[in-house]
C-alpha cells in the first residue's frame, strides 16, 4: 500500500492510498480531497472549531457503500480532538476539527463530507444558528430561489440577519446566526411557526410537510435540523456526489446569478467564491429571539384573523 506524508500547520500527517479514485466519473483521488482540505482550511476551519462533528465516510469511494460516524474511532491518533456530550441513556465522544492536520487525517480516512452540530461543546444544548432547509421535489434551483426570497423577506420583517449556503446537493440552507440564549426545543419551535407561516401563505410553493408523499411538487421547508444532536452539512465541505460538490456560502446579491445552483462550486473552483467574502456584513454576534418570536406572534395573529375573515 502506498504511503506519503503531508504537512499540515505543525504537523506531518500520512496519507496512504493517495491514489485511490473517490470520485470515479471525475477521476478525483484521495489526494485531490487532501490538496482542496488544506486549501480550504484557512476558510473552513472557523466554522468547524468548538462544533462536534458527524463524519461521511466512503472508504472505498462513490462507487462503494459509506457510512456515518458520530463516535471517534480509538484508532484515531491522540491529537485529534475528542468532545465528549450528552445523549440518551450515555455519552457520545464526537470528532471537533479544530486545526488543518485533523481535516487532512480526516481526508486521509475518507471522510468526504462534514456534518456540524448547530451548538458548540461547551454549550451543547443551545445553538448559534438557527437553519431552514430548502429542499425542492425535483433538481431544478429555481423554486429554491424563489422561496429563498419569500423566507428572506419574512425574516428581515422580523428583524433577524440572515444568509445563505448552497447545499452542494439540491437546495439552500438558508442560516440565522444566534446568541445561544434559547434551548433547542425553543430555536425549532420558532422555526418551525415561522415555516408554517410562510407555507400558509403560498400553500402551493411551499410545505412543513414532512412525509414526501403529501408533498407534491411543493418546496419542502425543512427545520428538523434546529434539534439536540442535529447536524447540517459545513460550509465549504465536499458532498459524496460525482463533481465533487461543495456546500458554499453565497450573499443575498448572488441568489439572482441564473449561474448559481446547489451545485455551482466543486473542489476545483470553490476558492473563487471565497475571495468573494460572501458572508461579509453578516453579524458576528448572533440574535436573540425575545423580539422576533413577539414580532412573528402578531404576524401569525394577523394570519389567523385574516383566514378566519375568509
Amino acid at each position: 500500500m502506498s504511503t506519503t506524508t503531508v504537512r499540515a500547520g505543525r504537523r506531518t500527517v500520512e496519507v496512504h492510498r493517495p491514489e485511490k479514485v473517490l470520485f470515479p466519473a471525475d477521476g478525483f483521488t484521495k489526494a485531490d480531497l487532501v490538496d482542496y482540505h488544506r486549501a480550504i482550511a484557512p476558510h473552513m476551519l472557523p466554522h468547524l472549531r468548538g462544533r462536534p462533528l458527524m463524519l461521511e465516510r466512503l472508504p472505498d469511494g462513490l462507487g462503494g457503500p459509506g457510512f456515518m460516524q458520530k463516535d471517534t474511532p480509538e484508532s484515531f491518533p491522540d491529537w485529534v480532538r475528542r468532545a465528549e456530550v450528552p445523549k440518551e441513556g450515555g455519552t457520545v465522544t464526537h470528532t471537533v476539527c479544530g486545526d488543518t492536520a485533523t481535516l487532512v487525517y480526516l481526508a486521509d480516512q475518507a471522510c468526504v463530507t462534514l456534518h456540524r452540530w448547530q451548538s458548540r461543546t461547551d454549550r451543547p444544548h443551545h445553538p448559534d444558528r438557527m437553519v431552514f432547509d430548502l429542499d425542492p421535489p425535483e433538481d431544478d434551483f429555481e423554486p429554491v430561489r424563489r422561496a429563498a426570497r419569500l423566507l428572506g423577506d419574512l425574516l428581515a420583517e422580523l428583524r433577524l440577519p440572515s444568509t445563505l449556503m448552497t447545499t452542494g446537493s439540491r437546495g439552500l440552507h438558508v442560516i440565522v446566526p444566534l446568541g445561544r440564549r434559547h434551548a433547542f426545543d425553543e430555536v425549532r419551535a420558532f422555526a418551525k411557526d415561522a415555516a408554517d407561516l410562510l407555507a400558509a401563505s403560498h400553500p402551493d410553493r411551499l410545505t412543513t410537510e414532512a412525509r414526501k408523499a403529501a408533498r407534491g411538487d411543493r418546496l419542502y421547508l425543512d427545520v428538523l435540523r434546529n434539534g439536540y444532536a442535529q447536524t447540517a452539512v459545513a460550509p465549504y465541505s465536499v458532498r459524496a456526489r460525482e463533481g465533487a460538490p461543495v456546500a458554499t456560502p453565497v450573499s443575498w446579491d448572488q441568489l439572482d446569478d441564473p449561474d448559481v445552483t446547489a451545485r455551482r462550486w466543486n473542489i476545483t473552483n470553490v476558492l473563487d467564491q471565497t475571495a468573494a467574502n460572501p458572508w461579509e456584513g453578516v453579524p458576528r454576534r448572533g440574535r436573540a429571539l425575545g423580539p422576533a418570536r413577539r414580532r412573528l406572534d402578531a404576524l401569525r395573529r394577523d394570519a389567523a384573523a385574516s383566514r378566519a375573515a375568509g
